[in-house]
């Protein structure tokens, strides 16, 4: 088997039982980015001498005995609007195209203290805004299922490569639903923890009050890892093999089911789900939630009006360098006044508040939909206008609690996705449950083409 098709914990073993080294693990993986990213465009940049200066560091000290945990000598990458000093992080802008920080972001430095091997700098949509765009400096990244579709954003690339065999794990950020949509179009897992679980200090903000970051991976079990080694106290990989059994589950089906823009495949795929869950043993329950449109709006006003004041002085000043995606989106936000905006923050609380006592009062996971359709075709943008990709994502920005996006099926050999939501903190009991229906299922086994 080649080295970078082994899974976190298959790898972990060989390196501690010594019949692999992270030098020889690093460069299957670097071999994999040189035969693969010309077609997906996942890496905006490619760390190639400090992932084998990573490597031979990670190989001495477990050598020695000094073991930093599961991602010990691991490969992973970062969305590039993640600071890492002493290379160029972009945030997907022609504006920031040369920019160097120096200084680590916060989960840049947890990720090397627990010993893991920086590959380099995945594709963002500009800022984290739109796309796909196709007038910028950087190619958008490509669905490795079918190339000829998108992979979701933000996290374009996190997802691109970890759905590509080009790493096991990556980072990624979530605004209104960029860790899991892009997980959902590629086929691979994706966690958006609390808020605030992981810290957000040198990630370059989108909206503060919505912004999440959080591991994209190939399986649940390593995104359980990746977060530990972020968040130790999460010890979610610890109960992975919990049994969810007698677990309540709310099934907010009508959150999707009746609006015409869902794909019936997808219905049917969280329908299978559901029945796959029951029949673990967890407790099955309709449960009918405030408006999705309601959570939609307060959300998109907070956002607009949150994204514009960062981006202000920039756009008074060099608003030539923004794409033309970008620079809409950015000017949506003039529209609105401190009134608009209070009133979506006290809607925001209301329906928060709604849903911790009407869902998570009773229930431990909520099951729903994540992305409507399947990945759409590159055709259906033609990079002047925004095009809405149709999802359920959005509240939990809102309401700040943990979900985790899995694969949930295959429709015309692309990707379907589901999403479970958990009570704040409860990242641990999601991947339990998520673990559960993923062995149960075939659909996370499942590789594209190229893989």
């Amino acid at each position: 088997m080649n080295p970078a098709d082994l899974s976190i914990p298959a790898a972990g073993q060989q390196l501690r039982d010594g019949t692999l080294t992270s030098v020889a693990l690093t460069q299957a993986h670097l071999d994999r980015i040189g035969e693969r990213d010309p077609g997906l465009h996942a890496f905006v940049t490619v760390t190639a001498d400090r992932a084998r200066g990573d490597a031979a560091r990670a190989d001495q000290e477990l050598a020695e005995g000094n073991d930093r945990g599961p991602l010990h000598g691991i490969p992973i990458g970062l969305k590039d609007l993640i600071d890492t000093a002493g290379i160029r992080t972009t945030s997907g802008s022609r504006l920031f195209e040369t920019h160097v920080p120096t200084e680590d972001a916060a989960v840049a430095l947890r990720l090397r203290a627990a010993g893991a091997v920086l590959l380099g700098k995945l594709m963002t949509y500009e800022f984290a805004l739109v796309g796909p765009s196709f007038d910028l400096p950087f190619p958008a990244a490509r669905n490795p299922w079918d190339t000829d579709h998108i992979t979701g954003g933000s996290s374009s690339g996190s997802a691109a490569a970890v759905a590509g065999g080009l790493l096991r794990t990556s980072i990624g950020t979530d605004t209104g639903g960029s860790i899991r949509s892009p997980s959902s179009y590629c086929g691979v897992v994706g966690l958006k923890p609390t808020y605030e679980r992981i810290s957000r200090a040198g990630v370059f903000p989108l909206s503060p009050s919505l912004d999440h970051v959080g591991p994209i991976s190939a399986s649940v079990a390593e995104a359980a890892l990746t977060l530990d080694a972020i968040v130790p106290e999460a010890a979610a990989a610890s109960r992975l093999d919990d049994n969810v059994s007698g677990r309540r589950i709310a099934y907010s089906r009508d959150w999707f089911a009746t609006d015409p823009e869902a794909d019936p495949a997808v219905i049917a795929a969280l329908d299978d789900a559901a029945s796959a869950l029951s029949l673990l043993g967890a407790r099955i329950e309709e449960v009918t939630l405030p408006d999705y449109a309601q959570f939609e709006a307060a959300g998109a006003i907070i956002l607009q009006a949150e994204a514009l004041a960062i981006h202000a002085e920039h756009l008074r000043t060099r608003p030539e360098l923004y794409g033309r995606l970008a620079m809409q989106n950015r000017l949506t936000g003039l529209a609105l006044d401190a009134d608009d905006v209070a009133l979506a923050r006290r809607a925001a609380a209301e329906l928060s508040a709604r849903l911790q006592a009407e869902v998570f009062g009773t229930f431990d996971t909520l099951l729903t939909a994540n992305t409507l359709t399947p990945a759409l075709p590159f055709s259906a943008f033609d990079g002047e206008t925004s095009v809405w990709t149709h999802m359920r994502t959005f509240p939990f920005n809102l309401t700040g609690n943990p979900v985790l996006a899995v694969p949930a099926g295959f429709k015309n050999g692309l990707p379907l996705g589901l999403q479970l939501v958990g009570r704040h903190g409860d990242e641990a009991g999601l991947c339990a449950v998520g673990n559960a229906f993923e062995r149960a299922t075939d659909h996370s086994a499942q590789h594209p083409p190229a893989g």
